[in-house]
């Protein structure tokens, strides 16, 4: 009789094989297939480790998401990976995280600020009004699209606690001036690093210099398990507080299937509950269940491995972009990388510049009917976005480069699935654009 291992075996194969013939025909045909701003990039091994899962019928975290866990905390070098269902959830995991009472005097409370950008992603400025915390907004850079500096250190005010910023487009903030307003102030600083896995300030990767980083796995990032994010922290503490968050909140930290890790299951003392309460049952948070499932981490196992030669494509899409873009420095503002950085660039990022003589919607208009996807800088200026206008918040300056931005930047494909084909037909067809207008 044929063993469970012979069968997923055949099966592993036959999985493989289909991948291979949905591939035969896979040859770009400019003017006719879309050149996406961004899209997964996988082969068989992803398809046949979903399976793999999917045989297992676990469905809840597991062996595969214990194994991309320890696989993504290597990468980064940190000691605790959390993997959650989304960015957005590892966002709110970790600005939640910090509100904990198991982190005493240094817990945020309602009215605390968190200092951070309004040119970018609503996941990151979200969690801070979801917790009654009060954002405070600093201007960006055009080029580098990141918090302006200077700015960075005339935001700190008396209430302020934690620095929340993302590394825009994969490009990295001033962590030299990040880090240090941290220390001096005993501020937190975390990062969101989910459109930057891979960049590095300093060589040092992102990620790694705040108390926490956050990131994402959703199919336009620079990994995938379709849907997917995650916490890393070096911090024990806060790595079973963003557990207890994702978990309903619960005072327990046994995996799921596993009982009584901590010895005293039905030995301790919390609140009012009878001594002896179930552990498995104490909730010492208000908080979610926001878990990931094993098929989606089976698929971050076989995507990790690939993530250095995803990003040495990633640049070198970026360098081809740029090189063949500088030609029209005069009219088009081509992103630059922070200082003392190597970015894992998201996509190439464009700002029209004030002199161009067409507008953001001309050239965007013409690259879409040339079958080009592009994208704004997401929210644009956050506070004019009818769910954010009337949010508790205070601004640093004014926010003329975010202004600027809504109206006049966006941003086009670099990901390691563009080849030279793709590349060249993008700038033949800025080419005939900027000949024409």
């Amino acid at each position: 009789m044929i063993s469970e291992k012979q069968l997923r075996s055949q099966i592993a194969q036959q999985v493989e094989q289909l991948f291979r013939l949905r591939c035969k025909n896979s040859q770009f045909n400019p003017g006719q297939d879309l050149v996406h701003y961004a899209g997964r990039v996988f082969d068989h091994e992803e398809m046949v480790s979903l399976v793999d899962s999917a045989l297992d019928f676990w469905l809840t975290a597991g062996r595969f998401t214990a194994q991309f866990e320890q696989q993504f905390s290597d990468y980064l070098g940190l000691r605790d990976t959390v993997m959650v269902n989304s960015g957005s959830s590892a966002n709110l995991i970790a600005i939640s995280a910090l509100t904990s009472p198991k982190l005493g005097p240094d817990r945020l409370s309602p009215g605390d600020e968190v200092v951070t950008v309004a040119a970018g992603f609503p996941a990151t400025v979200a969690p801070i009004v979801q917790n009654q915390l009060v954002p405070v907004f600093v201007d960006v850079d055009i080029g580098s699209y990141n918090a302006a500096p200077a700015q960075l250190a005339q935001a700190i005010g008396p209430r302020t606690r934690a620095i929340f910023l993302a590394h825009t487009l994969g490009n990295p903030f001033d962590l030299s001036v990040a880090t240090d307003l941290a220390v001096r102030h005993n501020l937190w600083l975390i990062e969101d690093n989910c459109d930057a896995l891979g960049s590095t300030y300093d060589h040092r990767l992102t990620g790694t210099f705040g108390s926490m980083s956050t990131a994402s796995f959703y199919a336009a990032h620079h990994i995938t398990t379709g849907e997917g994010g995650a916490v890393s922290t070096n911090d024990e503490n806060l790595a079973r507080i963003c557990r207890s968050f994702r978990d309903w909140g619960r005072d327990c930290w046994c995996d799921p299937g596993k009982n009584n890790c901590c010895g005293q299951r039905f030995t301790q003392q919390f609140g009012t509950l009878p001594l002896g309460y179930d552990h498995k049952y104490v909730y010492s948070h208000i908080g979610y269940n926001l878990k990931a499932t094993d098929m989606q981490a089976a698929i971050g196992c076989a995507q990790m491995p690939k993530l250095d030669q995803f990003t040495k494509a990633r640049k070198a899409n970026f360098r081809k972009l740029h090189a063949g873009l500088s030609a029209y420095q005069d009219r088009l503002v081509l992103p630059t990388a922070t200082e003392k950085s190597d970015p894992s660039w998201f996509s190439f990022i464009i700002t029209i510049a004030a002199r161009a003589g067409f507008t953001r919607d001309d050239l965007t208009g013409f690259l879409t009917s040339r079958k080009i996807e592009t994208r704004n800088l997401f929210c644009g200026n956050i506070l004019r976005q009818p769910a954010y206008v009337d949010i508790p918040h205070r601004v640093v300056g004014d926010l003329t480069n975010t202004d600027r931005i809504m109206k006049d930047t966006f941003f086009i494909g670099l990901y390691p699935g563009l080849g030279d084909a793709h590349i060249e037909y993008v700038l033949a067809s800025f080419a005939e654009f900027m000949n024409t207008h």
